[in-house]
């Protein structure tokens, strides 16, 4: 595993709400997130549509590895690891339901990024993932109350080398603890895809 990128990493994750009815409309204003999450110098941003048809779903990972190809910033497109190749995109991330990690690494590129979420020490540990994703550490809508911080804290050491990006709840005001609790940077949905809390967001992550 070759995953280099500065730390603390800031992952930008889509909101989900695009489908093939609000498509053009939706679709835009996602856009326009992940234009403002570049130009912000957010780390990491994973296309997380799952409501798009993989037509669909190939159109908009196209138009945003226009926007990321080139800068800072690291496309990922959620589970959908033959539309991250058909792309070019970054890398892929997977889940416990998805395509196994080694299944995905012996049939990509060798630069090629694979994030995992986990939610238990022991699927931390096992990982063989270039990151691992864990939460939720807050509580958060859809996902139930948190773990906690002393959680996130046996997890990230347990996953030994490998970067423990926490999710779940995460915002500006709980950002330092999760940092401090050992984990590599954040994921959020809501406090990355608004422009103004985003700015906010990553002002808290930057020295």
């Amino acid at each position: 595993m070759s995953f280099h990128i500065t730390r603390p990493i800031a992952y930008l994750i889509t909101t989900g709400e695009c489908d093939a009815s609000n498509f053009s409309q939706t679709g835009d204003k996602i856009i326009g997130n992940i234009k403002a999450a570049v130009d912000a110098g957010v780390s990491l941003i994973q296309i997380r549509e799952k409501r798009l048809t993989g037509k669909l779903l190939f159109e908009f990972a196209q138009r945003s590895i226009e926007i990321t190809r080139g800068s800072g910033s690291k496309l990922l497109i959620n589970d959908r690891f033959d539309i991250a190749l058909a792309v070019g995109a970054d890398g892929v991330h997977l889940t416990s339901a998805s395509m196994p990690v080694q299944a995905v690494r012996e049939n990509c590129p060798k630069d090629f990024v694979i994030g995992l979420s986990v939610h238990t020490i022991e699927e931390a540990a096992a990982a063989r993932a270039d990151f691992v994703l864990f939460g939720p550490v807050f509580p958060s809508p859809g996902k139930g109350d948190g773990v906690g911080i002393e959680a996130l804290k046996a997890v990230c050491s347990s996953a030994r080398d490998i970067p423990v990006i926490a999710v779940g709840g995460i915002d500006e005001t709980n950002i330092v603890s999760v940092l401090e609790a050992g984990a590599a940077g954040f994921a959020a949905i809501r406090s990355l895809n608004d422009p103004e809390k985003m700015r906010s967001t990553m002002r808290r992550t930057r020295p």
